[in-house]
C-alpha cells in the first residue's frame, strides 16, 4: 500500500494518519491485531501499569565536556501519564542546587535555560529527592496504584541519578532501578536503527513536532511522554527493559513478567 493509501485506511477507522510510511503501516497492522484480539479475550487494565513516571534530568555540563568532569543533576522533572487515558495527569519540578560546580557554565545557561539564580535559590539533592519521594507518595504510586520510570536512554538512571547519590552520599533509591529506555522500545517497535531514536526524530517520524524549549528537563519530559502515549496508541506494549544493578546497567529481558515498581521511599545516606 501507498504512504496515501495507508493514510486513508487509518482514517476509515478514525486513527492517526500522522507519520511516514513505516509507522502508518505499523499502526495499522496492530489495529487489526489489537481487533483480533479483542474478539478472543477483552484485555485488562491489571495486566498493565497504571501509570507511567516520564523523567529527563538536566545536568550541569561545559561546552566540551572532559572525562573528569563530574555531571550534577539540576533539574528534577516528572511527567504523569495515566496508561488508561493516555493523558498527561499531572507533573513535577524542582531545581536543584549543585555542590561541586556551583557555578553553571555559559554553555549550560543557553542549553537549559536554567539561569544561575534559578539553582542558586534552589535546594540540594537530598531535600529535592525527599518532595520527589511525597510527590509520588501522593499519588498513591506503587500502593494504590502500579506505576514504572520511563526515560530517553539510559544514562538518565544509570548515569546521573547514580552519580547524584555518590555526591550527595545516597544510597541509590529503589523505585528508580529499573525504568523504559523509549529509545530501545521506539527502535524495536518500529524497526528502526537506534541513529533514529533521537528525540527530535522519534518526534518527526510520528509526524509530530516538538512543543516547548528543547533540553527543559520538563519540556523534554511532556514530549517524551507525547511520543509514550502514539506508541500506545499504535499498539506497542512499553515495558521494563534496562535496570541497574551493583551500579552496573543491564538488560531486562521482554519475556520478564510486568511488575511495577515498588511504593518510593527515601533513601538512606551512605
Amino acid at each position: 500500500m501507498s504512504r496515501e493509501e495507508l493514510r486513508d485506511k487509518l482514517a476509515e477507522f478514525r486513527l492517526d494518519t500522522r507519520g511516514v510510511k513505516d509507522v502508518l503501516k505499523k499502526r495499522l497492522k496492530n489495529y487489526y491485531k489489537k481487533e483480533k484480539l479483542m474478539h478472543k479475550q477483552p484485555p485488562s487494565a491489571e495486566d498493565y501499569y497504571n501509570y507511567i513516571c516520564v523523567i529527563d534530568f538536566e545536568a550541569t555540563c561545559e561546552e566540551k565536556n572532559q572525562p573528569e568532569f563530574t555531571h550534577e543533576i539540576i533539574e528534577f522533572p516528572i511527567v504523569l501519564l495515566n496508561t488508561q487515558t493516555l493523558q498527561i495527569e499531572d507533573t513535577f519540578q524542582q531545581y536543584v542546587k549543585p555542590e561541586i560546580n556551583p557555578q553553571l557554565s555559559d554553555f549550560c545557561i543557553n542549553l537549559t535555560g536554567i539561569s544561575q539564580e534559578l539553582v542558586e535559590k534552589a535546594d540540594e539533592f537530598p531535600k529535592v529527592l525527599h518532595r520527589v519521594v511525597d510527590w509520588m507518595k501522593q499519588k498513591e504510586l506503587g500502593s494504590k496504584y502500579s506505576y514504572c520510570i520511563l526515560t530517553d536512554g539510559s544514562w538518565d538512571m544509570s548515569k546521573f541519578l547514580n552519580i547524584q547519590c555518590r555526591i550527595s552520599r545516597l544510597k541509590y533509591p529503589s523505585f528508580a532501578k529499573k525504568w523504559i529506555n523509549i529509545r530501545k522500545s521506539y527502535g524495536n517497535f518500529y524497526k528502526v536503527p537506534r541513529c533514529q531514536t533521537k528525540l527530535s526524530t522519534m518526534l518527526e517520524k510520528l509526524g509530530m513536532d516538538y512543543d516547548g524549549r528543547p533540553h527543559s528537563g520538563l519540556d523534554d519530559s511532556k514530549n517524551i511522554a507525547r511520543i509514550a502515549i502514539r506508541m500506545l496508541q499504535d499498539g506497542c506494549e512499553l515495558r521494563v527493559n534496562e535496570r541497574l544493578h551493583g551500579g552496573h546497567l543491564l538488560a531486562v529481558p521482554s519475556s520478564t513478567p510486568i511488575e511495577g515498581a515498588p511504593i518510593p521511599q527515601m533513601p538512606r545516606f551512605r
